[in-house]
């Protein structure tokens, strides 16, 4: 054999080589990646085919699957409560940031937790079934933040927690989007424009502003600047200096373009109550950037992402060392950033002696036989405070709203004190964000709040309180 024949079949060798080993690698370890692909189509049509389970808020099956029609192996999913559970539920088979994606596995019953069910369904013929997935939302606070929010007409997002467990007791996001007009199988063409409007909608409906949105929390931070005053050493009489405006670079002054406390120093507890810009700035300039960001931690910022099991994204306090940032950042400007669940477990830490705990959002998972496979079990994320600092930061939060100089006096509930804080951010994109965070009934909280309203250009007390008192009420009188 001469040597270019020699040579050409050396290299022919060497490509059958390649070519088996990139088999061989598709084969045995691209498996599972190319088999879930969503452009697989194979994949696509076979989850169709599985009878999904439902998804339960109370003893309603908020998502559920039927047959498309009597000769049809397809399940249509049905979303009978249209956008009130959006963006907790999610949409299939779109799957959205929802719980129809992070809990999909047990939904569509290919968890390796359902193992011994499937299989034992394959020796008898049975049809596999889904688990079905029961949240944490309660109806009632649900249905009180959408009404809230359709009744105002503004951008936002509400969150409800029970402080004691973590759990999630309401999850709204303004403006919404219907389910079902992106998931039918039967008007497709007319499902894939629907879901193309929302994608381009300027309003972002399909933004989960809950939990993957944040906002300069404003003057609702300055329980955490509170918080560090009285973990180092203050009390709610201990005074600051409260002019009408101090220099941090630029003037910053008070709502009302005068002192606090008639230009004297102010209490720590006044300055909460009437929220006073100036006080509370010279509070986090005096504490510190290491105390004030110890503070903010302990609450739940700068830990990264967390899942609920739908991702929530971390809230940002930098250790800012520049004394004008320092002092924005204590009245919760400058860089910090938190979502709307962020200053929910701020509210709820305080409610819960000092303990935040991680919240969550599904309750249960059962399976086709009712049968449990996953409870859970409450989880402390930290201490935040000492149990005497939440009694003093719950007796001056409802000054907030039931005191002379109260800031937030429209999240008041006749008949039982709450305890809540106003906040009015500036964006530098448009008018204020308004906030409202609380918990209720002050002396054995049942339920914290935190409700963001985007731009609404007035004060949190004005625009934000109303909703949540609606929501604290929804739960507390159910």
């Amino acid at each position: 054999m001469n040597t270019p024949i020699r040579r050409l079949a050396i290299f022919s060798m060497a490509l059958f080589g390649v070519l088996l080993l990139n088999v061989t690698w598709i084969q045995a370890f691209q498996a599972e990646s190319l088999r879930n692909h969503p452009f697989n189509s194979r994949q696509y049509i076979d989850v169709l085919t599985n009878p999904r389970g439902p998804i339960l808020i109370g003893s309603e099956e908020v998502a559920y699957s039927e047959p498309v029609s009597e000769d049809s192996d397809q399940y249509q999913r049905h979303y009978p409560a249209n956008g009130l559970y959006a963006h907790a539920v999610g949409t299939f088979p779109i799957r959205t940031e929802g719980v129809e994606k992070t809990e999909n596995s047990l939904l569509d019953g290919s968890d390796e937790r359902l193992a011994v069910r499937n299989f034992m369904d394959t020796i008898t013929g049975a049809e596999t079934q889904g688990a079905s997935v029961e949240l944490t939302i309660d109806p009632a606070a649900q249905q009180a933040a959408m009404d809230g929010f359709e009744a105002l007409g503004k951008n936002g997002a509400a969150v409800a927690l029970d402080p004691e467990s973590g759990a999630i007791l309401g999850l709204y996001s303004n403006p919404t989007y219907d389910p079902n007009g992106v998931s039918s199988l039967t008007e497709t063409e007319a499902a894939n424009t629907r879901w193309e409007e929302l994608t381009e909608d300027e309003r972002k409906p399909l933004l989960n502003r809950a939990l993957q949105e944040r906002y300069p929390p404003g003057s609702t931070f300055k329980v955490v600047t509170a918080a560090a005053a009285l973990e180092n050493g203050a009390d709610p009489d201990s005074t600051m200096d409260a002019p009408a405006s101090i220099d941090l670079g630029a003037p910053l002054p008070n709502a009302w373009n005068g002192p606090c406390n008639g230009g004297q120093p102010d209490p720590l507890a006044h300055s909460i109550e009437q929220s006073c810009n100036t006080s509370m700035a010279n509070w986090a300039i005096e504490l510190g950037a290491d105390k004030m960001t110890a503070q903010a931690d302990a609450f739940g910022f700068n830990q990264g992402e967390m899942d609920v099991p739908i991702p929530a994204l971390g809230s940002n306090y930098p250790n800012e060392t520049d004394r004008n940032l320092l002092g924005r950042s204590g009245i919760g400007q400058a860089d910090v950033e938190a979502t709307p669940l962020q200053m929910a477990m701020v509210a709820a830490g305080v409610a819960n002696d000092g303990d935040v705990m991680k919240p969550y959002l599904v309750d249960s998972v059962k399976d086709s036989d009712l049968s449990t496979i996953e409870g859970h079990t409450p989880e402390k994320l930290s201490t935040a405070v000492s149990g005497r600092t939440a009694d003093d930061l719950t007796d001056m939060m409802v000054l907030v709203t039931e005191g002379e100089d109260a800031s937030g006096s429209q999240g008041a509930i006749p008949g039982m004190q709450v305890a809540g804080k106003t906040g009015t951010a500036e964006t530098g994109s448009g008018p204020t964000h308004n906030w409202f965070i609380s918990f209720a009934p002050a002396d054995d909280p049942q339920v914290a709040v935190a409700v963001v309203v985007e731009h609404g250009g007035q004060s949190g007390g004005v625009l934000a309180a109303p909703i949540a008192k609606g929501i604290m009420e929804a739960v507390i009188n159910e």
